[in-house]
């Protein structure tokens, strides 16, 4: 019995793993995802935004809307990043796809600005789930 457990011992010490299947970075398309999220806050924010994706008020109008603060918002907490700085290191790669992505204290500034907004979104989207749970938790917030 031992001759057979040196053989398999043997035979497994040379299997060596050169490439693998699955890695971290290939796990999913970031701006793929963002633009699903996108397309449900445009959906859902009907009456909450104006033309151009943004919270009526006056001044400047920001050219990545508040709307698309919100999606990346969601779109980083679906796929389980948490730190801001990964975040946009992992958007450099999609730099031409969008082309007006703000820089990550004024994502930090306008995330904190669209709080309401995003709360509201997560509320209508639970209105439109099953409505057979008594409670949900969307990004880890308990509504």
């Amino acid at each position: 019995m031992s001759i057979k457990k040196l053989s398999i011992s043997l035979i497994f010490s040379k299997l060596v793993v050169t490439k693998l299947l699955i890695t971290i970075n290939s796990m999913y398309n970031l701006y793929a995802i963002f633009v699903r999220f996108l397309d449900i806050c445009k959906e859902l924010s009907d009456n909450l935004v104006n033309e151009s994706g943004n919270i009526p008020r006056c001044g400047v109008v920001p050219r990545f809307s508040d709307l698309e603060i919100i999606a990346l918002s969601l779109t980083s907490e679906a796929i389980g990043i948490d730190s801001e700085s990964f975040l946009f290191s992992k958007l450099e790669e999609y730099r031409t796809e969008i082309p007006n992505l703000v820089s990550c204290r004024q994502y930090n500034d306008r995330r904190k600005y669209t709080s309401s907004l995003c709360k509201v979104i997560r509320d209508r989207m639970i209105q439109r789930l099953d409505g057979c749970e008594e409670y949900f938790c969307i990004d880890s917030q308990p509504i």
